[in-house]
């Protein structure tokens, strides 16, 4: 591993050793707007000179070209890395399409395109992305432990699973990371999931943890805010009144922050980080950005150590919260809990 600036910190029981905040990639491939590649390349090479070495990306990002965007990177950094991908939402011609696989079949099929696109032999953390009720998590999370002892696979990870899953998986297979939404305005990963990956030592990986954006300060109405091609213009926190109602929530935000000499993403960053010690268990968010600028901004957050006043003035803004985190919340563990 590179000689980190940041803390370390390890995903699981035996799992890598990882800087203590990670970066998501799916934007650079799509979903908020258009990207700059060479930018989003120069971002990649910055992180991992600030001590970021957890990589985060699925083969649905993109349809798979988020996998073979990173690929070069990878390549050239494989040894300094810890690399994460993801299985199980299937996508179609048609933009609007979703379905979630788990079965085993398709399990097996789902890691060869990923090895194939990201020009590896062996994946370090594979999540299932999302959960099929309908397949038995006994059957899903037995074929991604073959895919260990096949030796194409070196960790597991779940995503969007609730705690009694979490516990369900965890006895067939030890689980390094449990990554679900987790920030000052999504709350549900606490309800039971938190729980049991403290008492599991399973790492939470929170993704979107500052909002997918919106705790940056930055939004108020998506319709004038946003590209034409940023699917937060559908997210129901983004939209009409409830944008409104959740960008009036940041006041206390933007007060700690100035207080800081922060900005209000470095304050939200550091109400995550620093959950680790409220549940007694490890925390490594993946915020995403395209741009490096954003990302040593990020980065900076775990140098942020807030006050055990300023947490209690933060915590009740969740609970405050207009709109569901997706328009349909229904392959999430919220539904299932």
């Amino acid at each position: 591993m590179s000689n980190s600036k940041i803390p370390q910190a390890r995903l699981g029981t035996g799992g890598p050793l990882v800087g203590v905040q990670g970066l998501g990639c799916m934007g650079m491939s799509e979903f908020y707007g258009d990207t700059d590649e060479a930018a989003a390349r120069d971002t990649l090479e910055v992180a991992l000179a600030e001590g970021v070495t957890l990589f985060d990306t699925a083969d649905v990002y993109g349809r798979g070209a988020n996998e073979e965007f990173l690929a070069p990177f990878v390549a050239a950094h494989r040894d300094e890395i810890t690399l994460a991908t993801k299985f199980a939402i299937v996508r179609s011609d048609d933009p609007h399409f979703r379905a979630v696989r788990n079965d085993p079949a398709y399990i097996r099929t789902a890691v060869e395109a990923s090895l194939r696109r990201l020009g590896v032999d062996v994946i370090d953390l594979y999540y299932m992305h999302r959960r099929d009720p309908a397949v038995p998590l006994a059957d899903s999370v037995g074929a991604m432990a073959e895919l260990v002892e096949r030796g194409l696979v070196k960790h597991l990870g779940l995503s969007e699973v609730t705690g009694a899953e979490l516990r369900e998986a965890h006895a067939v297979h030890p689980i390094a990371a449990l990554q679900s939404e987790w920030s000052l305005f999504s709350r549900d990963v606490e309800r039971s999931a938190v729980g049991a990956a403290a008492e599991l030592g399973v790492a939470l990986v929170p993704y979107s943890p500052l909002g997918r954006g919106f705790l940056t300060g930055a939004f108020t109405d998506a319709g004038k805010d946003l590209a034409q091609n940023d699917f937060r213009r559908h997210q129901p926190r983004f939209t009409g009144e409830n944008a409104r109602t959740n960008a009036a929530l940041l006041e206390p935000v933007h007060k700690i922050a100035a207080a800081h000499g922060a900005s209000a993403a470095q304050v939200a960053l550091a109400w995550v980080q620093q959950r680790a010690d409220v549940h007694g268990l490890t925390v490594v968010p993946i915020p995403g950005t395209r741009k490096a600028a954003r990302l040593r901004e990020n980065v900076a957050a775990t140098r942020v150590v807030l006050t055990e006043e300023e947490l209690a003035v933060l915590e009740p803004i969740g609970e405050r919260v207009s709109g569901d985190r997706y328009p349909d919340m229904s392959s999430t563990a919220t539904v299932r809990e």
